[in-house]
């Protein structure tokens, strides 16, 4: 995960900060490069001077650089990245010539009057766009990563190298994965095939049936303390109906560790 990209602007600017200083601390250890992104609205083209929009690409992106000053940036590459229009065209289209291996999102705050784990534009993000998302808890703090549990229903993974950004994690850290298998009403007979590549990194295996995956993740989140919670965006399946709208709720679900995102299809 050489280029990671971390969105500004999403959450209000403490977490936002704070969240960037744990992607610091992450891609000190990766070995990666920084992307600060933020959006910043071109005039129409009409009677507009190419020069004007130049000014204010370059204003937004002294405005990242004097708000990143207060953080610990440890020998970490970071690059301000001033997107023209909208987020969710824009990363894309910036991911196309610059191979975004992660982006790092924030979730709601933890106001228990708030009812959303993801909101519009997050939720856009982890829906739509084919790059792996780790989601941070509000103010968390970084810490190595050594014991992963990864929930699935299927051990089926058809996204060729779907599996690189986790492979990284376990190598760079000597984390361990742990594998726990949940079993919902809707479980297929092929969903018991495992990939190749998935078995020969995981160290240990568990199954559980459930009514929904969520409802498995929590029912073992006490007994293996993750440092790290890994699922698969998929077509089928419970995290497949999550994300049929942009937004996510907490009831629905809610992480309270990072949670790495990861397409499971091409």
């Amino acid at each position: 995960m050489k280029n990671i990209l971390v969105p500004f602007g999403l959450s209000n600017e403490k977490t936002t900060l704070s969240l960037i200083q744990y992607a610091i601390d992450l891609a000190q250890e990766l070995g990666g490069t920084i992307y600060v992104a933020q959006v910043f609205k071109e005039l129409p083209r009409a009677g507009s001077l190419p020069s004007v929009n130049k000014t204010l690409k370059e204003i937004t992106a002294s405005s990242i650089e004097e708000r990143l000053a207060s953080l610990d940036k440890k020998g970490v590459k970071i690059i301000a990245l001033p997107l023209e229009g909208d987020l969710l065209e824009s990363i894309p289209k910036f991911n196309l010539e610059h191979a975004i291996d992660l982006i790092v999102l924030s979730p709601e705050n933890s106001d228990i009057k708030n009812p959303y784990y993801l909101n519009e534009i997050s939720g856009s993000l982890v829906k739509k766009t084919i790059i792996p998302i780790l989601v941070i808890p509000e103010m968390y703090s970084f810490s190595p990563i050594k014991n992963i549990l990864m929930a699935v229903k299927s051990g089926i993974i058809k996204k060729e190298n779907a599996l690189n950004p986790i492979k990284e994690v376990l190598k760079a850290f000597g984390a361990e994965l742990k594998l726990l298998q949940v079993k919902t009403v809707d479980f297929l007979p092929e969903d018991s095939e495992f990939d190749k590549d998935l078995g020969e990194i995981t160290s240990s295996y568990k199954s559980s049936e459930n009514a929904t995956l969520f409802q498995g993740v929590l029912e073992h989140l006490n007994e293996h303390y993750p440092d790290l919670l890994c699922v698969f965006r998929r077509k089928r399946g419970f995290f497949a109906k999550l994300w049929e709208k942009n937004t996510v709720l907490k009831k629905d679900f809610e992480s309270r560790i990072p949670l790495l995102i990861l397409r499971g299809v091409q």
